[in-house]
């Protein structure tokens, strides 16, 4: 997706926090960090509140400077700047994402802090499996942080792989399944990981695994090292912005919200005829999966919102844009969204 509009979700404040808590716990401090981000102590603190993902960008960017680290502080030790690049400039090369992925799991062996993958092929699925490095980081800061790390550094590295094997081959990788070691954090944010990957995501797995059709493998890469060099530039932003929308409903509906047909209007009707489903069908499937129409509506005018007011844009200029009858409507709409007024949350 490249439209802007695709990339207007937000990113909840808890990857900036964690990062933030265990630096302090270890002696560094990341003020500055925040501030290349205009991100502020009250906003950390809230757990209702919501980042931009220029802001989660600034972020990482200002902390990989400052730290070294390109695993801003989840790992067991820091991962060297640059490290990233070199082991995409090993794999672009390859004939296929097969031999990539089979050349990144001996590659990331020789770089220390590096979380190590492994590529189990069968006969209709592959298994990408990953083991974050949280051993040791463990033994320096509170076993709350040490296990939130280990989750985030799960989180991260299992859409950064399946995101860059996408890139890679220029098409995107489907998956079957997607395992995380860790209980499911609610409801609501399970669904927000069933959109992240496009599938449904099991929780309390024994590893952290990426599953797809093998056949994909044979995908033949089809990005050069200029390319690679285009897409390092804008890292981690396309990491952060760029969703891989699946084939759920729910999935399907966010992108016909967030494309805008008819915005803030459009009823179910509207939006099952772009999907070529009737209305009664499309609220039985969205049911099925445990939202609603309502709820995804509400979940993209938030992430709109909030990206708008990160831009510069007034109350009645989010407003008019977002289909609110007055701005007082958009208020009362985003105190109900994140807990705090637009010019609170500003």
């Amino acid at each position: 997706m490249t439209t802007e509009t695709s990339r207007t979700g937000t990113i909840p404040v808890d990857f900036v926090r964690a990062a933030v808590v265990l630096a302090t716990e270890t002696g560094v401090d990341l003020s500055s960090c925040l501030r290349a981000a205009d991100i502020d102590e009250r906003t950390l603190a809230r757990d209702d509140m919501r980042l931009t993902t220029e802001q989660v960008t600034a972020f990482t960017r200002a902390t990989w400077q400052l730290t070294g680290d390109e695993l801003v502080g989840l790992g067991s030790e820091p991962v060297r700047r640059g490290t990233f690049r070199v082991i995409c400039l090993t794999l672009i090369h390859c004939p296929d994402l097969g031999t990539a992925l089979t050349r990144m799991n001996d590659v990331i062996r020789v770089f220390p802090g590096v979380p190590q993958s492994m590529l189990l092929r069968g006969e209709h699925t592959t298994r990408l499996e990953i083991e974050p490095t949280t051993t040791l980081l463990a033994t320096r800061v509170s076993p709350a942080s040490a296990e939130i790390a280990s989750r985030l550094q799960t989180d991260f590295l299992l859409i950064l792989w399946h995101r860059f094997s996408a890139w890679l081959v220029g098409r995107r990788v489907k998956l079957t399944a997607v395992e995380m070691p860790y209980a499911m954090p609610g409801t609501a944010a399970a669904r927000t990981y069933d959109d992240i990957f496009g599938a449904r995501v099991s929780f309390g797995s024994d590893v952290a695994a990426l599953e797809f059709e093998t056949s994909i493998l044979r995908s033949p890469i089809v990005q050069n090292e200029d390319s690679l060099d285009d897409y390092l530039r804008e890292s981690p932003n396309l990491l952060f912005s760029e969703r891989d929308y699946g084939s759920s409903a729910a999935s399907l509906v966010r992108r016909v919200l967030e494309t805008g047909a008819r915005g803030r209007t459009a009823t179910a009707t509207d939006i099952a005829d772009v999907l070529s489903v009737s209305a009664p069908h499309l609220r039985r499937l969205l049911r099925q999966e445990g939202t609603s129409l309502g709820e995804l509506r509400e979940e993209v005018l938030r992430d709109m919102a909030v990206a708008g007011l990160g831009r510069g844009e007034s109350v009645d200029e989010l407003s008019a844009r977002l289909g609110f009858s007055e701005p007082s409507a958009f208020r009362r709409a985003f105190k109900r969204w994140t807990g705090a007024t637009p010019g609170a949350y500003r």
